[in-house]
């Protein structure tokens, strides 16, 4: 994105703010031309090299190909001779916040030649206000009651916000211009209930068109008017909605701060919902209710309105260029789609429509290696299966014999059937109804990484991809393959002849130049998208580690720990008040504090001499040595070191795991390569939760007291008598006088922290959790002790409670469940998390339970460790002093 915004810079110094993209009109280019004495070619020239700029950018995305068509399709609906056909991008409050970011991102889109209608709210931004003010806020049936207090905090916020957002946009070289008023009419939704709220009755598109004809994208609030010219409040999406609704555009965009939507028991994205086919079956499942069923019911209203071309995207803005130009997309796309069929027959589909789409899109038909006819003699050989959609934009056959694994002999399907991700819904029809399959794929077929990502292994040879999914042991892999050569439902290809190949590894043939290759069985790893493993094996070499904000407490700690690790190394400490000191308390070798600067973490980085980085650094100032890596990785073109970032920065970032492997996974963590370290408040609070996370009453707040060692709240340089630079606590037990001082008493990080993360377990849909967190920091060293209190939706006893958390953490090492409440002694110095003193109140509706961990070790160090061994193929606990 920086890259853009440099490119977006040098075309504002050489056209002097022109517009650089088609849609210009005549007198601006004169205008220009005047000014400057800039010919009208040069302008135009300027234009196009921008736009072959950041057309290349996209490519690090994209393929070329998947880049270029969407760049057709959406050009042919972006030009000011159709003006507002493109897109219509409906940004939340929240994520205005990331002013930009996002900014940035429509300044992507301006400069490859789209206008986006951008409609923005500013929910967050009014609480703020009218906290600050005063003013009550008041809802019904989740509509924000709007006096005339209300209304004119709303106008000056809309104002204020959307001049920022024109601002951020102007100064990128973008232009934008504001539109507060003139689009929208309406009328009182109901005066009495919700005051001064409106009702959309007309939308006029006008001064949008004119907008986009003089080469500006209009900015819009969605504050609409009544006939006799009362303003009146309208609720952002539904005036997105009625936007959609009247511009009838390719996309409806909405952008959120969590990304997209998601599955209420697996917390997995939803990366698409096909309307036609699975609403109905959506709208009853058991989670899908409150704020979850809502919109679902809007996303098909309003596309029941629109042609089919049109979808609704769900995205974060730092997203939006993936989810619009890839086919894999980034956030929740949302589409009507057509209804899938499933049959046994061709008569099911017309033996001429199926001759028609095999003669078409069959690439061994195409190439002359298989005939219609023989395609057609293959299905009377075994029981098949065949799968699509009504206009047959993806067809598959499946071959299920009885008693043996399927195969799945075609897959065919049509440009639109890629683009509009009918291939995914008809491979997850066939999913649901065979645990195992296994198909092939030309080594060629440009949507080959498509189908890595969804085998749990494959095998490549002579020009051939085998996949399959549902088979794990590599040796019934190789007797699958065997039987199936032998019946001849595969060609005889896949595995060598004579000896077996080494355990996940099959040789290949001799190739024309003379090589031998061979593919390693590659095992998908869950809840990752592109990621794939080997089976784990023992390193040869040890890892290096480097650490970056050695001096604190966790880097202290840290320090010992990597000492007595057996697979990795510790080969650079930087702490610019310490450098040029001998590091303490690491023995494998001698070793100085350096002071890394951001050009040495990049030519480290770029000469591949660190595995992974830790950056210990103080919240706020991590992002220049995270760059600095990325840079460095991409100059040597390879991938990157893993990076565990111990701050806050990057905790709800999107492109980052979040690596608290006994809650969220291990998997996603082997496959990362940038890992954000919990919190330690966070990392208690969220383990004392999780279990009873499907039991929590709905819309009351977990409450979670913790007393924290005064070690949490950091150190501070100072000197020793010698005049050597140290560290000092910054709060220290004398100041404390022997007590505890609660601070941060709402709206602290890990409070936000913890409500995020485990709002991502919720089995129901009725909106993100939260919880009530306050801290207090104690005359001890080290050590977190949390009460939470819990009201449940239902009666537990404590008996069940504790069956909970034993089976939640039954096979994790580094938690310890006990029946008695937790006390220091069995914190302070361990690496485990210990939980205990699980009492329900005598009606049996609210449990209190207590746990602790020690804030240096499992609330950082040590969870640091776990991280970067799951993230560099090592045993978990490897290095980790278990009891």
């Amino acid at each position: 994105m920086l890259a853009v915004a440099s490119a977006s810079r040098l075309t504002v110094r050489v056209a002097r703010r022109a517009v650089i993209v088609g849609g210009q009109r005549q007198a601006a280019i004169q205008a220009v031309r005047r000014r400057d004495n800039v010919s009208v070619r040069g302008i135009q020239s300027v234009a196009q090299t921008d736009r072959d700029t950041i057309t290349r950018l996209l490519y690090s995305i994209g393929t070329k190909r998947e880049v270029e068509r969407h760049l057709r399709i959406f050009s042919s609906s972006s030009h000011p001779s159709q003006p507002a056909k493109f897109a219509v991008i409906k940004v939340g409050g929240a994520v205005l916040a990331e002013l930009d970011e996002l900014a940035l991102s429509l300044s992507f889109l301006y400069r490859v030649g789209l206008y986006p209608v951008v409609l923005h709210g500013a929910g967050p931004q009014m609480n703020e206000i009218m906290d600050s003010e005063g003013v009550v806020p008041d809802y019904i049936d989740g509509i924000r009651v709007t006096d005339h207090k209300t209304l004119q905090v709303a106008r000056r916020v809309f104002m204020e916000e959307n001049l920022k957002l024109v601002g951020a946009l102007e100064k990128l070289g973008t232009r934008a211009r504001p539109i507060t008023s003139g689009v929208f009419t309406a009328d009182y939704l109901d005066k009495d209930k919700y005051g001064l709220v409106g009702k959309i009755t007309r939308v006029d598109k006008r001064p949008l068109e004119a907008s986009i004809r003089a080469g500006a994208l209009p900015i819009l609030t969605s504050l609409a008017e009544s006939t006799d010219g009362q303003i009146l409040n309208v609720n952002a999406d539904i005036a997105a909605g009625e936007l959609a609704k009247e511009l009838e555009p390719m996309k409806i965009v909405f952008l959120n701060d969590k990304g997209g939507m998601f599955h209420g028991v697996t917390g997995e994205k939803l990366d698409v919902i096909n309307l036609d086919e699975e609403y109905d079956s959506l709208m009853k499942e058991p989670w899908v209710k409150y704020g979850t069923k809502l919109k679902l019911r809007e996303f098909k209203e309003l596309l029941d309105h629109l042609p089919r071309s049109s979808s609704v995207a769900v995205i974060s803005a730092s997203s939006l260029q993936k989810e619009l130009f890839t086919d894999t997309g980034a956030g929740t796309l949302i589409r009507r789609g057509y209804k899938l069929f499933k049959h046994d027959s061709i008569d099911g589909i017309g033996a001429d429509r199926f001759r028609q789409a095999v003669h078409d899109r069959d690439p061994e038909v195409l190439a002359g290696l298989q005939s219609v006819s023989g395609v057609l003699n293959d299905l009377k050989k075994t029981p098949y299966t065949l799968y699509g959609d009504e206009p047959l934009d993806a067809l598959a056959i499946v071959s299920h014999p009885e008693g043996e694994i399927p195969v799945m002999t075609k897959l065919l399907t049509s440009r639109s059937g890629v683009l509009n991700n009918v291939m995914d819904n008809v491979f997850n029809a066939i999913k649901k109804d065979h645990r195992k399959l296994f198909w092939t794929a030309q080594a060629e077929d440009e949507n080959r990484a498509w189908h890595f990502e969804r085998a749990d292994g494959s095998f490549t040879r002579a020009g051939k991809s085998l996949f399959w999914y549902g088979v794990q042991d590599v040796a019934e892999v190789e007797r699958t393959i065997r039987g199936f050569e032998a019946k001849g439902r595969i060609e005889r290809s896949y595995l060598p002849v004579g000896p077996s190949a080494p355990p996940h590894r099959v040789a290949g043939a001799s190739t024309p130049g003379g090589t031998r290759s061979f593919s390693t069985v590659a095992r998908r790893v869950p809840g990752s998208s592109r990621g794939y493993a080997t089976a784990a094996t023992e390193p040869t070499e040890p890892k290096r580690v480097a650490l970056i904000g050695a001096r604190g407490y966790t880097g202290q700690a840290l320090t010992t720990l990597f000492s007595g690790h057996p697979h990795i190394n510790l080969t650079h400490v930087s702490s610019r008040q310490l450098a040029g000191y001998p590091l303490d308390g690491y023995t494998k070798s001698p070793i100085d504090y350096s002071n890394l600067s951001t050009g040495d973490v990049e030519a480290l980085e770029k000469s591949g001499e660190v595995d992974a980085w830790v950056m210990a650094l103080p919240n706020g100032v991590c992002k220049p040595f995270v760059d600095a890596v990325d840079r460095g990785a991409s100059a040597r073109d390879s991938k990157s070191s893993v990076i565990v970032d111990l701050s806050a920065d990057y905790r709800f970032e999107k492109g980052w795991t979040y690596g608290l492997p006994e809650l969220y996974g291990r998997a996603g963590i082997r496959a990362a390569k940038r890992i954000s370290n919990p919190g330690c408040y966070s990392t208690s609070a969220q383990m004392l939760i999780a279990p009873l996370i499907n039991h929590l009453r709905p819309g009351a707040l977990p409450t979670v007291f913790g007393l924290s060692g005064y070690s949490g709240a950091g150190t501070v340089p100072t000197t020793d008598p010698d005049g050597r630079p140290t560290s000092a606590p910054k709060v220290t037990p004398e100041s404390l006088h022997g007590g505890v001082k609660p601070y941060s008493l709402t709206d602290h990080i890990h409070e936000r922290e913890a409500s995020f993360h485990l709002s991502q377990l919720l089995s129901n849909a009725e909106g993100p959790l939260k919880i009530a967190f306050v801290p207090a920091v104690t005359p001890w060293f080290s050590g977190i002790i949390s009460t939470v209190s819990i009201p449940l939706n239902g009666k537990l006893r404590a008996s069940e409670v504790v069956a909970l958390f034993e089976e939640k953490y039954r096979d994790d090492k580094l938690v310890r469940i006990i029946k008695e409440v937790p006390q220091l002694g069995d914190i302070e110095n361990k690496h485990t998390v210990t939980i205990g003193g699980f009492q329900v109140h005598s009606e049996g509706d609210r449990v209190v339970i207590v746990g602790g961990l020690d804030n240096l070790l499992k609330g950082a160090a040590t969870q640091c460790l776990q991280n970067l061994n799951l993230a560099l193929g090592l045993d978990e606990y490897a290095g980790i002093p278990l009891d």
